[in-house]
């Protein structure tokens, strides 16, 4: 019975190499996929998708090393939990290293027109752009005035004209404005 609570509490790897490890590949990883591109992050087809599940497998022996143990996955894990919270808390407070570090946003359709230069930049076909427009009730790019793939990877749209939902608003909008200045005329 000891043995078993040797293995599952006595981590293989000392403490102090196990932190180290951790910021090595986390430092790594960060870097990587910062190269990688925007399209990692947000815009995945089923190849990135394979890539980063295998990524994470490759690397998790990096960071735990000869260790398996309970004590030194919660160990490894920990580090790797405070070691994002001190980088995203230091990027944070440094809005131009940040900057740096996330990159910045990609305008994908500038005035209705599809810049296909920063589409083979990205790595971005035009259908899958076409596809995330349809996903979010876009019908054609030919309605798209802007399309910008943004830091996070996350893709954004804006029409030429305003939807049906926001031309009811405006025109509700405009309603009420019209009411509310003759309540004040007849207050006044």
């Amino acid at each position: 019975m000891q043995s078993i609570w040797t293995d599952v509490l006595v981590s293989g790897v000392p403490i102090a190499e196990k932190i180290i490890r951790v910021v090595i590949v986390y430092f790594f990883l960060l870097i990587g996929l910062r190269l990688a591109g925007k399209r990692e992050l947000g815009q995945f087809n089923p190849f990135d998708l394979v890539v980063l599940l295998v990524l994470s497998n490759t690397v998790q022996n990096a960071i735990i090393g000869n260790d398996n143990s309970v004590l030194g996955g919660i160990i490894g894990a920990a580090a790797l939990l405070m070691l994002n919270y001190i980088v995203v808390r230091y990027l944070f407070s440094h809005p131009k290293l940040d900057r740096a570090a996330v990159g910045k946003d990609v305008i994908l359709v500038q005035d209705g027109k599809v810049l296909m230069r920063n589409l083979r930049r990205e790595l971005i076909t035009r259908g899958e752009l076409s596809s995330a427009a349809r996903r979010q009730g876009i019908p054609s790019l030919d309605s798209v005035d802007c399309a910008r793939l943004e830091v996070g990877g996350a893709l954004t749209f804006v029409l030429k004209h305003p939807t049906s939902d926001e031309a009811w608003r405006k025109d509700i909008l405009a309603r009420l404005d019209k009411m509310q200045a003759k309540l004040d005329a007849l207050h006044a």
